[in-house]
């Protein structure tokens, strides 16, 4: 074992002395923190190379990975648009037809923009005629984006690049001399802490210097506020949601594309959710959580925003409302049901017209259309089905497969089914499991139990070729909808923030014994995964119930709950967690849960694979850093405590195949040989 220097260095939070003795792997440029990363990361390659299954699994990976992957198809002028990803690209590429049954043509290919495939693009926005688009591009995972313009036919990019953006939209003016955007600071005029605040609204007259672009909008007093500027369908009006953080509540301002005048606060008491759908001319509808958890749609006349005149369109139903749009002059709204979702199409009044039959439980996860268009495009998915595109005519009400994918493997072989469990306060919690058919339940199955509950982000059913190779070796896969989560509206969220946040481990200890009580597993076969908030989960369960576990997978965590709020964008999580630094009973309830702060030295932990990026700047890598110190030196008894540093990788977006592939054969080498899996496949 590596043994890592410690520095004296304390925390004084409202009489309370917290030592940080690893702070100074906080430091990632520092030489002396990437010698320590390049000698646990031979320590850990070593490790995982010599694993006999490993190289199978990666051939397995490889073949599983290997089928074609499409977007829904967006129309943008007189073209339809769309991204493939032929199999094994690490980059998926832009494509347009003019037909849907017309020869594609390429539009940009982001995998001859870099060398080994890290350069991925964010986002794009096109001119309402579909011959400008702006598209944002990022190097090596980072949240940091750049923007360019690109001239459709020919297929040539102006000069201009924009800088400083992070999580970027565009409006375009309609006779497109140029856009508005959003963007911060230039990182090299502020200090570390501060280039997530003082968010601003420019806009960029096309083929000038970004230095020439006009300031429209900022909140100097407010600077925790950020903007996301968009035109509306049909081009009269900038909207602008408001946001702080990752909190639920939001803001909405707006006012005319064409004109010159200050934004118009529409909705500025952060009250709620406010989700903007569509207009009619001055009346525009929205999604919102006020006074309905579960979501329902409002139109608000903008010539009458008073609250007494705003409309209800669609109460609230028994099933949460997770999105809308509106395409054929008609509202398509998803909900979801016990986790998983379903379709209706509602009149603009409200009134329901008809259920859109989904071919079996599982996701939408794109809904594609325009207002004046009478056909839509879903993309759906469950666990056993790849994505797959439908083809929807509002004028004959037929649902036709549109794409699918074909993948290397029988999904016959294996069932889905949904179970509830009894949380620790009697809370009932759905769970959904995936494996062979006609398994034994004499609890000696390998396990793979994975959860995020957090953000109000709902875990739905969705295919992954990477979990195919755990299924296929006899192995048992449970995703948990933990408090914290979307899946049953803002309450379910509520119920696991803040003070709260002990409720979501109790639930995900509470699954974990529901499969060993079940049969379905045992401790000694059980293994848990989450990453981000969901690595902070599996963290803390880890320390919490360190005798129910077989295996530990904890990709890019957050573990110091008392200075996350100090790095990059960590600040926009405390609408979720608090801040220690608030008060004293923000302090106690975040030590109590804080991974770093709650490995207790002399424990036995199980087999823990800790994974991390040198270039994420979302969950900055110390937080992994600090932990895996931590832990293995408080770690007795022979099980391995791993450190896996991906470099030139970010939090996870935009990742190359290549690489998603090693790191899923590392994944699963590690657990393979924790439980003594053979690959058969």
């Amino acid at each position: 074992m590596i043994t890592t220097r410690k520095e004296n260095v304390t925390d004084n939070f409202f009489g309370t002395e917290v030592a940080d003795p690893y702070r100074w792997l906080e430091n990632d440029l520092a030489p002396d923190v990437q010698e320590w990363v390049e000698a646990h990361n031979e320590v850990t390659r070593a490790y995982l190379d010599a694993i006999p299954q490993r190289e199978p699994l990666k051939q397995r990976l490889t073949k599983l990975w290997n089928y074609p992957k499409y977007s829904a198809p967006s129309k943008e002028g007189n073209y339809y648009y769309f991204w493939k990803n032929d199999g094994l690209q690490n980059q998926s590429v832009l494509y347009r037809q003019a037909t849907l049954d017309s020869e594609p043509e390429l539009v940009i290919d982001p995998n001859k923009l870099s060398e080994d495939g890290t350069l991925a693009l964010t986002s794009t926005t096109f001119t309402r005629d579909g011959t400008l688009m702006v598209y944002g591009q990022t190097q090596s995972g980072s949240d940091w984006e750049e923007l360019k313009v690109r001239k459709i036919d020919p297929r040539e990019d102006f000069g201009d690049t924009l800088y400083h953006t992070k999580f970027a939209s565009v409006a375009w003016k309609p006779d497109k001399s140029g856009f508005f955007y959003n963007r911060l600071p230039d990182p090299a005029m502020v200090p570390p802490d501060r280039t997530s605040y003082n968010s601003k609204i420019y806009y960029h007259t096309l083929g000038t210097d970004q230095a020439e672009d006009k300031l429209v909008y900022e909140r100097p007093e407010f600077p925790e506020l950020a903007f996301s500027p968009f035109a509306t369908e049909d081009e009269k009006y900038m909207v602008v949601r408001v946001w702080l953080g990752t909190a639920t509540q939001n803001r909405v301002y707006y006012r005319p594309l064409d004109s010159d005048e200050p934004l118009i606060r529409l909705l500025d008491d952060a009250d709620a959710r406010y989700d903007f759908i569509d207009n009619d001319g001055p009346v525009f509808y929205f999604s919102t959580d006020l006074d309905a958890p579960r979501g329902r749609i409002i139109a608000i006349d903008i010539n009458n925003p008073g609250r007494e005149n705003w409309k209800e369109i669609l109460p609230e139903q028994s099933d949460v409302l997770d999105f809308v749009t509106v395409v054929n002059h008609q509202f398509v709204a998803g909900f979801l049901n016990n986790a998983n979702h379903r379709l209706a199409i509602y009149s603009l009044e409200g009134e329901y017209i008809r259920q859109i039959e989904l071919p079996e439980i599982g996701s939408v996860t794109q809904l594609s259309g325009k207002r004046d268009e009478t056909e839509m495009f879903i993309g759906f998915t469950s666990f056993l089905r790849a994505s797959t595109i439908f083809h929807y005519n509002f004028e004959n009400q037929e649902i036709t497969t549109f794409r699918e994918s074909e993948v290397n493997f029988n999904p016959s072989d294996f069932t889905t089914r949904q179970v509830f469990f009894t949380s620790k306060d009697g809370t009932q919690v759905p769970m959904f499991l995936i494996h062979r058919k006609g398994i034994n339940l004499n609890g000696d199955n390998p396990a793979l139990l994975y959860a995020y509950g957090g953000f109000n982000i709902s875990l739905t059913p969705a295919f992954s070729a990477s979990r195919l190779a755990w299924l296929e070796n006899g192995g048992v896969y449970a995703l948990a909808n933990l408090r914290g989560g979307g899946e049953y509206g803002e309450k379910w969220h509520q119920g696991g923030m803040f003070e709260r946040k002990q409720n979501v481990f109790d639930d995900f200890i509470a699954a974990a014994e529901w499969l060993i009580e079940n049969k379905y597993t045992s401790t000694s076969k059980l293994a848990i995964e989450g990453g981000s908030n969901g690595g902070l989960l599996v963290a803390a369960c880890e320390l919490q119930r360190p005798d129910l576990y077989g295996a530990v997978v904890c990709h890019v965590p957050v573990t110091d709950m008392l200075r996350y709020h100090k790095f990059t964008v960590g600040r926009y999580w405390t609408s979720e967690y608090g801040n220690a630094e608030n008060s004293k009973e923000e302090f106690t309830y975040l030590y109590a849960y804080s991974p770093l702060h709650n490995v207790k030295p002399g424990v036995a932990y199980p087999p823990t694979l800790v994974l991390t990026a040198d270039t994420d700047d979302r969950v900055v890598p110390g937080h992994a850093k600090k932990f895996f110190a931590t832990l293995q030196e408080a770690h007795t008894g022979d099980n391995p405590i791993l450190l896996r540093v991906e470099m030139k990788a970010g939090h996870g977006h935009g990742k190359p195949t290549a690489k998603v592939i090693d790191e899923y054969a590392d994944v699963f080498a590690f657990l393979f040989k924790q439980f003594d899996i053979e690959v058969f496949r």
